[in-house]
């Protein structure tokens, strides 16, 4: 914990980028719980549910690949603050749709939500090398990830109570100003280049005219690096299940538990509780373990993470069922953050953009066929019976893992090189 607080005392631009995040995440998870706790009560339908999760990941895949384009051609830092500033336009909506009754406009605000949140995650993800020397870069990585997982474990707890106890127009309100706060902190980060641009090797007017051929570039750099493809092959293999994971809290919560709202701000916060933890471990061996070592433990948690999720979806004890959950979450929490670390080592700044964007497109689109199937299988089969097959699903991936380690494709890539900022016009471009 020392290396977390040294990093925020030393990193001004960290520090920003920090703050911004517990808020606005906080923000996200308000959200969520009043939304589709809005919609349960409504409908009583798991159906809808399953919509409101899709409606949110389709705009994600389909914006992700322009995001990526976007993120490695332009000056990071503002497209992250116009992301912000409409996310925060869009989510006083909500309001609006709750005045009205009309559940049909939470389909269309939630995903136009979703439209602008790529532009914002994948950049943060990006600018990450950029505002961390090497040596704070995994300590970076993990109080980032750790961070989310906080606030998704106080923000879904709080979130729960104050829609129990207040209604949901507090929860949508703060949801918004979270946004503004955000753009805030965004707005205060510095570059001794004075920009956050990608770097380049070489620019021309074809790579100008056809954004198509950046992100073909873009396919092919994570193709023939092996460790790079199976991280973000990894993701879509935890999506098969993760997708349905997340209508099934709602559904477990309000139908199976018969919880409410304040059941579900739990259920996510215990969730994020698992996380939290996990992510500390995982900052910790990412200082201690090498490159082999590292590989079988993301084996090993994935194998444990669908195991609990299992063991959670038939547990007739609430306490019980919020332990197995928390577990759950807190090994997939270790994979992720040395994972995401070594994306970070690896991917070339001109290309960090586009990576991180397609791996989010790849899981929101394994992760919306995920909730279509949840979704469907809801009107036909009973909830722990798609609970267990979620997590079996999710545990699947660690199949493909042990595969490639096990056979030697998965070598260790050479880390990424400092590239070389260019001018057009005199512009300063990166």
């Amino acid at each position: 914990m020392s290396g977390f607080t040294q990093l925020l005392r030393r990193n001004h631009n960290y520090r920003f980028t920090w703050f911004g995040q517990i808020v606005s995440e906080a923000g996200d998870h308000f959200n969520n719980v009043a939304v589709l706790s809005l919609a349960i009560e409504k409908t009583h339908n798991g159906g809808v549910i399953a919509a409101l999760m899709l409606s949110r990941a389709i705009p994600a895949v389909l914006a992700g690949p322009l995001a990526g384009i976007v993120l490695d051609r332009f000056d990071r830092r503002r497209i992250m603050i116009a992301s912000d500033l409409i996310r925060g336009v869009v989510a006083l909506g909500f309001i609006l749709a709750l005045g009205r009754n009309q559940i049909w406009l939470l389909y269309v605000l939630s995903a136009l939500l979703m439209l602008a949140s790529p532009f914002f995650t994948s950049g943060r993800s990006a600018i990450l090398p950029a505002i961390a020397t090497e040596d704070e870069l995994h300590t970076a990585n993990s109080l980032t990830q750790t961070t989310g997982w906080m606030t998704l474990a106080l923000g879904a707890f709080f979130g729960g109570a104050t829609v129990a106890r207040f209604g949901y127009q507090i929860a949508f309100l703060f949801n918004s100003l979270s946004f503004f706060f955000s753009a805030f902190c965004i707005a205060n980060l510095r570059s001794v280049h004075g920009h956050f641009r990608a770097m380049k090797r070489s620019l021309d007017e074809t790579d100008i005219a056809r954004p198509w051929h950046d992100y073909r570039d873009g396919l092919a750099y994570m193709a023939k690096t092996p460790l790079i493809l199976g991280i973000g092959l990894i993701a879509v293999g935890w999506a098969s299940g993760g997708g349905a994971a997340q209508v099934l809290f709602t559904l477990f919560s309000e139908l199976v538990f018969k919880r409410g709202a304040e059941g579900l701000g739990q259920l996510w916060s215990v969730a994020g509780v698992g996380l939290l933890i996990g992510g500390i471990v995982g900052n910790y061996l990412g200082k201690t373990i090498g490159f082999k070592t590292y590989k079988r433990t993301v084996f090993v948690c994935h194998l444990l993470h669908g195991a609990a999720y299992v063991v959670f979806s038939q547990m007739p004890n609430w306490g019980w069922a919020l332990f197995f959950m928390g577990l759950s979450r807190g090994a997939v929490a270790v994979s992720s953050v040395l994972n995401w670390s070594n994306l970070l080592r690896h991917v070339e700044d001109r290309f960090r953009g586009r990576v991180f964007a397609t791996i989010e497109t790849m899981s929101w689109s394994t992760l919306m066929l995920s909730m279509l199937g949840a979704g469907t299988a809801s009107q036909y089969f009973s909830i722990r019976a798609i609970g267990a097959a979620s997590g079996l699903l999710s545990s699947s991936t660690a199949i493909f893992w042990g595969w490639a380690n096990w056979s030697g494709k998965l070598p260790e890539p050479a880390l990424a090189p400092e590239d070389e900022a260019i001018e057009i016009h005199g512009d300063p471009v990166g």
